[in-house]
């Protein structure tokens, strides 16, 4: 069975990318062969993505698929953006994040959003594909639902009337910003 490296450290992620990917690869995990994270100094979420893909393949021999994404919010001049995740460990978890956030959007009019995943996939020899996936929305008056992670309570896409967080797993993911990145890559390789 062939393998491939997921690199995250994010068990939503990893869940996500992982429903993604054909069934004849075994998932690996970095947590299980105990790779930590590299430090993300990437100013966008392309270079990001490419640094995680470089950085895991150092510790495999096999394909490895990476993902940097976030929520931009446009009255927020689209921060979290690349920082989202570090947004939520500032901030001591994603729920006070989320606060946070809907705290600064509180006198804000437009509460226009998108969310955007970029996927690097590096092959054996060493081979970079890279893709974008991006959903637009906008940010709910209050967190709602217990579904998804990260930021999905408070992002409700376009022509929906509710929060990746109240949506069913398979819902979401058939529309969110990874799935659309996904579909991007499978067109350029057998993944």
């Amino acid at each position: 069975m062939k393998k491939i490296l997921i690199g995250t450290h994010n068990p939503g992620k990893f869940r996500e990318i992982a429903y993604l990917i054909s069934k004849k690869f075994k998932k690996i995990s970095p947590v299980k062969l105990n790779i930590k994270s590299p430090k993300e100094t990437g100013k966008t979420f392309e270079s990001n993505s490419r640094l995680k893909a470089n950085f895991f393949s150092k510790f495999v021999d096999f394909p490895v698929i990476s993902d940097d994404s976030g929520l931009c919010i446009k009255s927020l001049k689209n921060t979290p953006g690349v920082y989202s995740a570090r947004l939520a460990k500032e901030k001591g978890g994603f729920h006070n994040a989320m606060k946070y956030i809907l705290k600064k959007l509180k006198l804000k009019k437009n509460r226009s959003a998108f969310f955007v995943c970029n996927l690097t996939y590096k092959s054996q020899d060493g081979k970079f594909i890279n893709v974008q996936g991006k959903i637009y929305g906008k940010i709910s008056e209050k967190i709602l639902g217990k579904n998804g992670f990260g930021y999905d309570p408070i992002f409700i896409p376009n022509s929906y009337n509710e929060t990746y967080g109240q949506m069913n797993k398979r819902e979401k993911m058939k529309i969110d910003h990874r799935y659309l990145a996904f579909k991007k890559l499978r067109k350029k390789i057998n993944i």
